[in-house]
């Protein structure tokens, strides 16, 4: 395992990986509005995609702790992307590590604009899917689909103009509010960042919601510590991730022993990320597929 990714190819797991787990294979399926947001260009373009892949390149090259996909206090950038961020002093267009200032609003994947970007449609950013990608992919609890008259059930709108009001209005509707109550807070914590993943100055009544057990999340660093207080549980999320990938096929209930045994396993090694990857490929799961396809 060890000798596959220190070779080259190991990059095109890291891309595939990425593009199915965090959706990141739709970062360029919608263009930004030009009108809106003047700033975006192709080289901004053609850099927001590589940051991730060579973020997580460095988690598993470095064999950091699972954490540090969350919090990180270094990401990769080159000038295009830094003046994006707001990061001074990066020249060139080659990418490079950087150490992110004290003060910046950045750490970890969720504050990467290929995922805002992948989150949004070109024009507005998305609560909703926000919230979706962060229980669907780092929780591990997607809501279920929208009930089948949802459509037919539509609130009362009038004289309420933004996206926080509007989805305020769905969740006076009980069979609405059910997924909603779940899934607006992480949403709405990151709405300090528009459709391109640019930083921008809100009120802390549009970057704040409440969960349905009281906790309350206001801004990007509020997501961060609720995953990294529920450690376990996002660790789990991740591997059963990674199991999908390396089986080539959806996690069952009889893969779900191995999967524990794999999290408790990397607990005392800080999950770093070679005990997971070398626990699944240890595995049950993984070791009768290799004997199947033999």
């Amino acid at each position: 395992v060890d000798r596959m990714l220190d070779d080259e190819k190991s990059n095109r797991f890291v891309r595939d990986f990425l593009g199915q787990w965090l959706w990141l294979h739709k970062v360029n399926a919608t263009s930004p509005d030009l009108q809106l947001y003047p700033e975006y260009d192709e080289l901004l373009g053609d850099a927001i995609p590589r940051e991730p892949e060579l973020f997580f390149s460095e988690l598993i090259n470095e064999n950091l702790s699972l954490a540090n996909l969350i919090d990180s206090d270094f990401t990769f950038v080159n000038r295009r992307l830094a003046t994006h961020y707001g990061i001074p002093d990066v020249a060139g267009q080659h990418f490079r590590r950087i150490e992110l200032p004290e003060d910046s609003p950045r750490g970890g994947i969720l504050t990467q604009a290929a995922i805002l970007k992948t989150t949004a449609n070109g024009t507005v950013t998305s609560p909703v899917k926000r919230g979706n990608f962060v229980l669907t992919n780092l929780i591990g609890t997607p809501p279920p689909s929208p009930p089948p008259m949802v459509n037919s059930i539509e609130p009362d709108t009038s004289g309420r103009t933004t996206i926080r009001e509007k989805l305020i209005a769905h969740r006076e509707i009980e069979t609405c509010n059910q997924c909603h109550q779940k899934i607006d807070p992480p949403g709405f914590a990151l709405e300090s960042f528009d459709a391109i993943g640019g930083y921008r100055e809100l009120p802390t009544d549009q970057t704040s919601g409440t969960l349905p057990s009281g906790r309350e999340l206001t801004g990007p660093g509020s997501v961060r510590d609720m995953l990294l207080s529920n450690r376990e549980d996002f660790v789990a999320t991740v591997t059963e991730k990674l199991m999908t990938y390396a089986l080539g096929r959806g996690v069952e209930y009889y893969d779900y022993p191995s999967i524990r045994r794999i999290v408790e396993a990397a607990q005392p090694e800080n999950y770093r990320w070679s005990s997971l990857i070398v626990g699944i490929v240890e595995s049950t799961p993984f070791q009768m597929r290799k004997a199947r396809e033999q």
